[in-house]
């Protein structure tokens, strides 16, 4: 899987999350402290998960 289309879908994922906190009336500087944290799990598992093998040798 390509690093872009894990991006794409984490980001869809975050956004849902965003506005069902929204919804749910949490303040506004909650929604960016679990957004920020969010994306950067979501860069290091993206990374994680497609990530090239170093070839053995």
């Amino acid at each position: 899987m390509s690093f872009g289309i894990y991006s794409i879908g984490f980001v869809l994922v975050i956004g849902g999350l965003i506005y069902g906190a929204y919804l749910m009336h949490v303040p506004a500087h909650w929604i960016v402290v679990g957004a920020i944290v969010l994306l950067g799990l979501g860069v290091l598992t993206g990374v994680k998960a497609t990530r090239q093998k170093d070839p053995a040798g």
